[in-house]
């Protein structure tokens, strides 16, 4: 199997939780039928929400090149990053070698278009919004994102849990904001924040759902296992 590298520690939670979701995802009989990762877990990072959303934070591209640079040289064949926002700076990363990179916004725009989502409520960080990452891949592929009118609550509960605050507290939070999507007119939420990809139990069951972690995951283990 080949060698994936994941940029990681964008929240270290979320970089966890795609290694568990990739351990998940294989039948694996022994230790070795599993996909071999290298994981850059660097919290360091510069903030995406000071540089996008404050506007006075250090620019993560080089930190994130650098990281890429560093994965190839230990032995990835290929790139990926668990976290929505800092795509915005995935040409800095796919720039600083010849690895694909495994993006995670075509990937889950695909999907979406594929189960037949047209209007998708964002659970994103503001900084997705700001950065409209998300803008080329949906309009490639007839998608309407629906965004909170206020995504201040939203961005309150992501800073919580960087910040390591309960999920008890949290979830109802978080499917609080849902629901308002929905009534805003979403036929779909996609879970756009890996952050919050640790709270998807707490969205309306009724409502059809995507997390973007799925769909990296599913790649990851394809491409590893191709």
């Amino acid at each position: 199997m080949k060698t994936v590298g994941i940029l990681g520690g964008m929240g270290p939670e979320a970089t966890i939780l795609l290694m568990q979701k990739v351990l998940a995802a294989v039948p694996a009989r022994d230790d070795a039928d599993h996909v071999p990762l290298l994981v850059h877990q660097n919290p360091q990072v510069p903030s995406r929400i000071k540089a996008l959303i404050e506007g006075g934070g250090t620019d993560p591209g080089p930190v994130l090149a650098r990281m890429a640079r560093d994965l190839r040289a230990a032995g990835a064949k290929a790139l990926a990053m668990p976290c929505n926002t800092a795509h915005h700076y995935a040409p800095a990363i796919q720039n600083a070698t010849d690895l694909p990179f495994l993006d995670m916004l075509e990937l889950t725009a695909e999907h979406l278009s594929m189960v037949g989502a047209r209007r998708v409520g964002m659970l994103a960080s503001p900084a997705t919004r700001l950065a409209g990452v998300f803008d080329a891949p949906f309009a490639a592929h007839g998608l309407t994102p629906v965004f909170l009118d206020d995504d201040t609550s939203l961005l309150a509960i992501i800073r919580a849990v960087k910040a390591s605050e309960g999920p008890i507290i949290l979830k109802p939070r978080l499917r609080s904001e849902a629901e308002t999507l929905l009534s805003q007119g979403a036929d779909h939420l996609l879970v756009a924040c890996t952050e919050l990809s640790l709270m998807t139990d707490a969205l309306p069951q009724s409502a059809a759902r995507t997390d973007s972690l799925d769909c990296l995951t599913r790649a990851i283990v394809a491409f590893a296992r191709a």
